[in-house]
């Protein structure tokens, strides 16, 4: 499962939420989802946009963790 660190990276490079937002143009709403969610699927542009204003290669806003379910649980 990947897993998003633009929460710990933003923080360690003294960006507030808001301010954030402001610098890479996006709605203040769609940067607390990722806060709060850091496990849902979100843009590759929006992901470039945020690794451009806190000056970090993408691959830094990312990780993979193990997934908590087996591999046959919830498949229908």
């Amino acid at each position: 499962m990947i897993r998003l660190k633009v929460k710990e990276v933003a923080q360690s490079k003294g960006y507030s939420m808001a301010r954030l937002a402001r610098a890479a143009n996006m709605d203040g709403r769609t940067l607390r989802r990722i806060y709060n969610f850091p496990h849902r699927n979100v843009d590759t542009d929006t992901l470039d946009r945020l690794a451009i204003v806190l000056g970090v290669d993408v691959s830094e806003l990312i990780e993979s963790v193990p997934d908590d379910k087996k591999p046959d649980e919830g498949i229908r």
